[in-house]
Parts: C-alpha cells; structure tokens; sequence
C-alpha cells in the first residue's frame, strides 16, 4: 500500500462489534461497520431501528454495551442546539467560537516549526530531540490540513452564505432568531469547525432546496469520514456514495437479527440494490420452506423401496431375503440423508422477510364513484391560505408543493371538510379520509381497536404498516412512526373515495416512504397529497398544484 492510500486508510470511521440496549430493549446488534475518509455515506434504517444511538456512540457521548469504535478526530456530531448560552452569545460570537479550532492549531503549528528549527540549529542530524520535533510539526501540519486552517475565515463566510445565513444581524443574540435559523446555526458552526470526521442526524430539518444542494457539494468536498442520518432521500441521492442499512437482512433463524448491510453508490443505486435483494430473500425463504416440507414428508414415507402394495419381482425364498435386504439398506441410507439435510436446512434456514408495504384490500373499482370529486373556488383562509381553485376527478391525483407557511395543510383541511373557509366555496365527495400531519390519538387505544378489531379476533388486514407484534399495544406506547403507520392502515382498512394525505413520508423509514409513494401512484383511487419533499416532487406522476409566494400565477 502506497503512503498516500496508507495516510487515507487511517482516516476511515470503523466500529467493531457494536451491541447496546436501554433497559430490556435491545436497540443494535452486532454492528460493524467502515465509512470511508471521502466518501460521504447514509445511514439508512426503520424508524427505532437505532440510527440516532449508534450516531451518539461513534461520536463518544455514549458507550456502547459491547464492541469497540475507532473514530479519528476531532469527531463533530451535529446537535439541533448550539453548545452555547443562546442568552449570552450572538451570531458572530457563534461564529468566533468554531473559528477557535482552527486558530488553535494554526498557533501550534507556528510553534513546532519554530521549535524544530532551533533543535535543528543547536543539535546533530539525527538528534532525538531534532526527530520529536519533527514528528510533532509533522503530526500538527496534517492535522491543520484537514481542518484548512489557512482558508478558516473565508470557509466561515462562505458556509454561511451558502445555509442562508449571511444576511442574519452578527450582533443578534442566538436566542432572538427563529428555530430555523438556530438550526441552520447549529450547522453552520460544525462546518466551520470542520472536524476530521462528521456524524450528521437529519442535517436538512432547516433548509431550501439551495441550501441543501450546497450542503450536499460541500460534504462531498470533505476529506474525512462523513455519515448522514437522513429522511431527505433526495439529499442522501446528491450527496452520498455509499449507504448502510440496519433495516432487516437475511439472517439464520437462529441467529439473533442484527448488524447491518453495506451497499456502495447513491440512495438511488441502493434501492434498486435493497429491491434485488429483497426478492432473492423471498426467493430463498420459499425454496427452503418448500425443501423443509419436502424432507419431512420423505422421512414419514422412507419406510419402503418400490411401488406400496407390490411384491419381490420373484416368489424364490433366496430373491425375498435379497430384495428384503437391498430395501432395508436403500431406506437406512434414504433417512439418514434426509434426516442430515434436514437438520442443516432448520439450522440455517433464513428469517421470514418482513412484511413490506401493499395495497392488500383496496378495491380496484374506486373509480366507480365518478365525476367530480373535489372542487374548490377562490377557497381562502384569513392569514393561512390564499385565494385557491381546484378541481379532481375520479382516478386523479394530485399533489400540494408550497414552501412552508405557504397554506398546503390549511387546504387540505379545507377540502377535508374540518375546516371553513373564510370566502371562496369548497364541495367534496363524503366518502373521504384525512391522515393529518399532526392528528392527536388516543393513548390508551389499542392498534387493534383502532383498525376496528376486537380482542381474540383474527388479525385484521395490516397492509405491511403494522407489526403483529404491535396489534395489542396502546398507541401511547409507540412511536410517531408507528402511529402514523397504524392511523394509514385504519384509513386503508375501508378505503375512501378521496384519500387526503398530509406529508405521509414524515416519520416513515426512507424503503417504506418510496414504496407508499408507489402503491398511492399505482392505486386506482383518487389521491391528494401535501408535501415538500423533494424525492416525492421531483418523481411525481400526476398533477401538481404550487401554492405559496412561488406559485405561478
């Protein structure tokens, strides 16, 4: 290996082993995993799948139950708050504070130049002293390298150009700017930092299309370690090379599931990757189940040679005892075959593949409700919503866009009928369902109760949206993914005429997001959904409708 591929190797983010638990709950198993210096790569996974713990454990703030990380640092972790008093420090204090790194190291580098030209003035070659300082300055020059420590005060101007920060007031305090901008801040001040290795959870939560893209060039410019926990596919499709997955892998059944799946290239390549891989999963689990019954059934029937009911081919006594012999041979070696092939198949037998996501009970004449509808004239909301028109027909769909504030979750409201307009007239079909983006749920009510189940009952259809696991579990106890899953599933389970979606991929793992998406395109009912997302947008096949500031006119 040359010195260049050598130095690079040891910036790679490795962990080894990692397993760790909050009480009962196991939250990762058997993790290992490398992450590249330069090639920024996404950290994929099911909502609770343990993205967020195993982001805190490469960093240091957690340490895990077993296993060991190997993280060169600096390591920087992007926390949604600044690590600074938001009552005491203003923007440009914000800023002074991430420039300290840089400033540090680029005075110790002075330093051990200085102080390795004097040992080399004063000593023999060779001296000792002559190599420690060399190797210091050596270790300090890297070091400041990869922090750009020359380009520190420029790199902090452009990055907060680029996050849309630079027209913010230097003098302001961090407690009088709006959420968004603090969260913008809080990134701003791990960038110009710049540490070796950058851990990043949901890094996109407060920023335009532009300040995305420009995040997304700037981390692939990064010469270190980079990992991105991320429900913006569109961001994780322009700004990684690489993908690792904790969602479910083929595993032996007894084997306790864990670890994760390497995938190289975009978000993209992966899901094409994950679709690969899926249906030879399926595929496989089939064979084997298939082979399993086989065996079984041929050592319940391994008892005889020949055709039941049919003698020796000869009546001669010495031609019974032959054939008799040859039969009990030919059996004893059947069933230890089978018996071998069997034990062996149960031993590394795959998992069943978990449930995935379909469309399992809609009825496909959804279109028989016919005409119009939906239809909206100069529908308006004092301060909320604009004067709006729209109109729907059976089969249609529609998507929302707006920036945010721009009134998409006011018009669906409208259209959903939980909401008046103040002028302006809105008519709807009765047969329609809103999955709100902030719908309150009864804690105590059970997934079950809520698909309309009873206790002791069978299953109700669960469409891929809920584990069985959770059918009994009070909503309370579940996450915002999960009762965001079973709400969907409750729609689903009677299937309006109108179906009314308000940004259905928040809190839903980036595989489930692209599969809904999918399944409500290729579904034969009428669809109308609010979003923002990028991926959704750009990959929409029906109608769209901008409202907002930069809606056409």
């Amino acid at each position: 290996m040359s010195q260049n591929a050598s130095s690079l190797a040891a910036l790679h983010l490795r962990a080894e082993g990692i397993s760790h638990a909050f009480g009962d709950r196991r939250v990762l198993t058997d993790v290992s995993l490398t992450v590249p210096a330069g090639v920024p790569t996404g950290l994929l996974g099911e909502n609770g799948s343990g993205k967020s713990t195993l982001l805190r454990i490469l960093a240091g703030e957690l340490h895990p139950d077993v296993g060991t990380v190997d993280a060169p640092g600096p390591v920087g972790m992007l926390h949604q708050e600044l690590p600074l008093d938001p009552e005491r420090t203003t923007v440009d204090g914000a800023v002074q504070d991430a420039l300290r790194h840089a400033r540090r190291l680029e005075r110790e580098l002075t330093a051990a130049g200085e102080a390795l030209a004097e040992v080399g003035e004063g000593g023999p070659a060779g001296d000792a002293g002559a190599a420690a300082a060399a190797a210091r300055y050596d270790e300090l020059l890297a070091r400041a390298t990869l922090a750009d420590v020359w380009n520190a005060e420029v790199r902090a101007a452009e990055v907060l150009a680029g996050l849309g920060l630079a027209g913010l007031p230097g003098d302001r305090l961090i407690a009088r700017v709006s959420g968004g901008q603090r969260g913008r801040l809080a990134l701003a001040h791990l960038l110009i930092t710049r540490p070796t290795t950058l851990l990043l959870d949901e890094p996109t939560n407060h920023l335009d299309d532009e300040a995305a893209d420009y995040l997304a060039t700037l981390l692939g410019e990064h010469p270190g370690p980079v990992l991105i926990a991320s429900h913006d596919r569109a961001f994780l499709d322009a700004a990684t090379r690489g993908q690792l997955d904790l969602d479910p892998a083929p595993r032996p059944l007894e084997e306790e599931p864990g670890g994760l799946t390497a995938y190289t290239g975009t978000f993209t390549d992966h899901l094409h990757a994950r679709l690969d891989a899926r249906e030879r999963w399926e595929l496989r689990f089939r064979d084997e189940q298939e082979e399993l019954k086989r065996l079984r059934t041929q050592l319940q029937d391994s008892h005889q040679v020949g055709h039941e009911g049919r003698g020796p081919r000869t009546e001669a006594r010495a031609s019974k005892k032959f054939y008799s012999d040859r039969n009990a041979t030919v059996v004893s070696r059947r069933v230890r075959d089978a018996e071998r092939r069997l034990q062996e198949l149960e031993r590394t037998q795959v998992r069943k593949p978990p449930a995935e996501l379909h469309f399992t009970g809609v009825p496909g004449a959804s279109r028989a409700d016919g005409g119009v509808l939906l239809s909206a004239a100069d529908a308006a909301v004092e301060g909320r919503l604009a004067p709006t028109s729209v109109s729907l027909s059976a089969g249609e769909k529609l998507l929302i866009a707006g920036p945010n504030g721009s009134g998409k979750s006011t018009l669906l409201a409208l259209l959903a009928g939980t909401l008046e307009p103040t002028s302006g007239t809105v008519s709807t079909t009765s047969r329609r369902a809103l999955l709100a983006q902030d719908e309150e749920v009864d804690e105590d009510t059970t997934v079950r109760a809520l698909l309309g189940g009873q206790p002791g009952e069978a299953a109700p259809e669960l469409m891929g949206l809920v584990h069985p696991r959770d059918l009994d579990r009070p909503l309370g106890l579940l996450s915002r993914g999960q009762q965001r899953r079973a709400a969907l599933a409750a729609l689903l389970a009677d299937p309006p005429g109108l179906l009314l979606l308000d940004e259905p991929t928040n809190h839903l793992s980036l595989d489930l997001a692209t599969r809904l998406e999918r399944a409500v395109q290729d579904w034969e009912g009428t669809v109308v959904i609010a979003s923002h997302d990028r991926w959704l947008r750009r990959r929409w096949r029906g109608r769209t409708l901008e409202i907002g500031d930069d809606a056409p006119s």
